[in-house]
């Protein structure tokens, strides 16, 4: 009798990242087999983190093409995913998060009635447009997976409250932790160290920036204000550069060119991992680094108006600083002039996991998958 194969779906960065120890658990389990399946959606990034994290492929699509619209490469996906659930017959299929190729990898097993299993299940702001796409991509495919793995009691709260049975969803810790604290403890490659500027200033504040919400002439003004306080003479900034041409052309305008604003290329995930370690604040709009900071007692200052991440901001080691420069820059120099305020961040508890998640979904496959060929999304009806 052959062994249920679990398909897994990825192709940007953070999917690798929160992916990657999910991989290794299944292919450690002698009761599954296992195809990882790359689209490729963001190559140049995703192949950093395959290589740090000994990822293997088993299929490689090599979808993306330059100045490709959402729409266009999830239609691509679509058809080139399902090509795949079809040739391989998985038992499940497993998506993270949401990406397009989350979405199109949902789809494609549920057009071929593939049982489909969602990591980082359960996020939720309520409004459509923040994030976009990300919070529309989540809530369709909440409606058809069969396995709903949550970080948070927080995550299967909301997902109680759409209808899912209980006994769908897994709340397992967050994914990032297993691959931030794998990653943590490996000491940089020969030359890594050469890829962070040294300390030049009593604190370091590292700053990323990419969503879509931003854009334009609201990212300028974010950027003007970190320039703002990177004038202060205790204060560097560290920004490693999306990939997206609207960002560079944003971060390079205001806060580049200061003595003590360090603009870097994309960062591997392990000098990333380092260089968070190593931060005294962050500031983001990231989903995934409100996670990881608290790992390291680093606090999280979010530059969004929303968070599909509250748990962080409940248990006081994140804040929700929005989208005005002026919040943004005092919600900074509070930090940087209040050390109770500081101390109170960074010395708060992560709620988001104990670096054990992957085990506790691949246990869960483990145990379903000789059940799961009925079916079923497991919603109430």
């Amino acid at each position: 009798m052959s062994r249920p194969c679990v398909m897994v779906c990825l192709g940007t960065r953070p999917e690798a990242i929160k992916l990657g120890p999910v991989i290794a658990a299944l292919r450690a389990d002698p009761g599954l087999d296992v195809c990882a399946v790359s689209t490729g959606q963001h190559r140049e990034m995703l192949d950093q983190v395959v290589d740090v994290l000994g990822i293997q492929i088993d299929v490689e699509l090599g979808l993306m093409q330059p100045s490709q619209a959402p729409e266009a490469f999830t239609a691509r996906a679509l058809v080139a995913l399902g090509e795949v659930v079809a040739d391989r017959r998985p038992a499940a299929v497993l998506v993270q998060g949401d990406t397009a190729t989350t979405l199109s990898g949902a789809l494609a097993a549920f057009y071929q009635q593939v049982p489909i299993g969602h990591v980082e299940a359960g996020l939720r702001t309520g409004d459509l447009a923040r994030p976009f796409p990300e919070e529309g991509t989540r809530s369709m495919i909440g409606r058809i997976a069969r396995w709903h793995f949550c970080a948070t009691d927080g995550n299967r709260a909301n997902l109680l409250r759409e209808g899912i049975h209980d006994d769908a969803i897994e709340v397992t810790g967050s994914t990032v932790i297993d691959a931030l604290l794998a990653t943590a403890a490996r000491p940089l490659p020969a030359g890594g160290e050469q890829l962070l500027p040294p300390k030049q200033a009593a604190t370091r504040i590292l700053v990323t920036m990419h969503r879509r919400e931003t854009h334009g002439s609201g990212q300028l003004a974010l950027c003007e204000a970190i320039a703002q306080v990177a004038e202060r003479g205790d204060v560097e900034v560290v920004l490693p550069m999306h990939l997206s041409p609207v960002v560079r052309e944003s971060v390079q305008a205001k806060p580049g060119g200061r003595d003590r604003v360090h603009l870097l290329d994309p960062l591997d995930y392990h000098t990333f991992v380092h260089a968070l370690r190593d931060a005294d604040i962050v500031l983001t709009d990231s989903g995934g680094v409100q996670e990881e900071a608290p790992s390291f007692g680093v606090p999280v200052l979010v530059m969004r108006d929303t968070t599909e991440r509250p748990e962080g901001v409940d248990a006081g080691c994140v804040r929700l600083s929005g989208t005005s420069p002026e919040a943004v820059k005092a919600d900074l120099e509070q930090l940087l002039d209040d050390r109770d305020a500081y101390d109170a961040m960074s010395q708060a508890a992560n709620p988001y996991g104990d670096g054990l998640a992957s085990g506790r979904i691949v246990a869960r496959l483990a145990r379903d998958l000789p059940l799961a060929a009925g079916g079923g999304d497991g919603r109430d009806a």
